[in-house]
């Protein structure tokens, strides 16, 4: 068991892109049972996919997956709640802009 990262694999992937007036994302599921955690890096292989306005696309691909090590999970935790108190900053003053 590495500190930093264990070693890297291989799995199929399916890759949904939509945008459209009501939606816009582009989601990753990867085959198999293999669950994301903290730390874990995932790159998707192959060209850029870009969708045009109106449109849908669902596609197979694959990607490499590199776990993160015990060290490296433990410091994507600590590091991450510093960073989303970032996202909700907020200021309760009486004065107006």
């Amino acid at each position: 068991m590495g500190l930093f990262r264990e070693p890297a694999f291989d799995t199929p992937c399916r890759i949904a892109v939509e945008q459209s007036e009501a939606h816009f994302h582009a989601h990753v599921e990867l085959e198999g049972d293999i669950a994301i955690q903290p730390g874990d890096k995932v790159r998707v292989h192959g060209a850029p996919i870009i969708v045009g306005f109106g449109e849908s696309i669902l596609i197979q691909r694959m990607a490499t997956v590199q776990p993160a090590g015990a060290l490296m999970r433990a410091w994507t935790k600590l590091t991450a709640m510093g960073e989303l108190k970032e996202l909700y900053e907020v200021s309760f003053t009486t004065s107006r802009w």
